[in-house]
């Protein structure tokens, strides 16, 4: 994923993110495995504000997750997650992220998410959120 417009566009929902030494690898740079978790802090309070929805209701899973690396983070560097709903399907919808380090593109990332009914199943999302979805992804 090469779109960096999450990063330009300063309406983008962004959260600020601390690099802890825990996160680092023998390099001293922010291991590719934590990013994982940055995008997800970074989707847990993005759907929160946008959708009111806590983690706690979450009735979808992610189903894919790619973050490709432009460039490694440090633990002495301002670090933040810009997130976006970027499409919306029936019973899934793709959200991107860019982490963008002192100012510069880092990571993008993107993952798809999938609603599931109470056996597990995939399920259409609710029509009102995923109309609420729709509008943040044409925003």
């Amino acid at each position: 994923m090469t779109d960096h417009s999450l990063e330009e566009d300063p309406s983008a929902f962004a959260v600020d993110v601390q690099v802890r030494y825990r996160d680092l690898d023998p390099f001293e740079h922010v291991n590719n495995a934590v990013y994982a978790s940055y995008l997800e802090y970074a989707r847990s309070e993005y759907l929160e504000a946008t959708l009111d929805l806590p983690v706690a209701d979450y009735e979808f899973v992610i189903a894919g997750l790619v973050i490709d690396f432009h460039r490694p983070v440090t633990i002495d560097q301002s670090v933040s997650v810009h997130v976006g709903t970027s499409s919306v399907g029936t019973s899934s919808w793709t959200m991107a992220y860019a982490v963008v380090a002192d100012g510069d593109v880092a990571a993008t990332g993107e993952t798809t998410q999938v609603w599931l009914d109470d056996d597990g199943d995939p399920t259409p999302i609710p029509e009102a959120t995923a109309r609420r979805l729709r509008d943040l992804a044409e925003a």
